[in-house]
């Protein structure tokens, strides 16, 4: 499985607002958000602050295993 994360940042759907209304609605957002995309969000997140390295090997391969199943 091969991810692009050199995609933009689109500001127009940035909100601004009190926090913890701005925390339900990432909470809503997150509960409702597929396998899928929580796991694409984890591997950037895990790339971004311990490098590509951190990308590869057994995670994925613990999803590769999971998936066919």
């Amino acid at each position: 499985m091969k991810f692009n994360f050199s995609a933009k940042i689109d500001r127009k759907h940035i909100e601004y607002g009190p926090a913890d209304e701005l925390e339900k609605k990432d909470k809503i957002y997150w509960q409702n958000a597929s396998y899928e995309e929580k796991f694409i969000t984890i591997t950037y997140l895990r790339e971004c602050f311990y490098g590509p390295k951190a990308t590869t090997g057994r995670l994925q391969r613990f999803y590769s295993i999971v998936k066919q199943k």
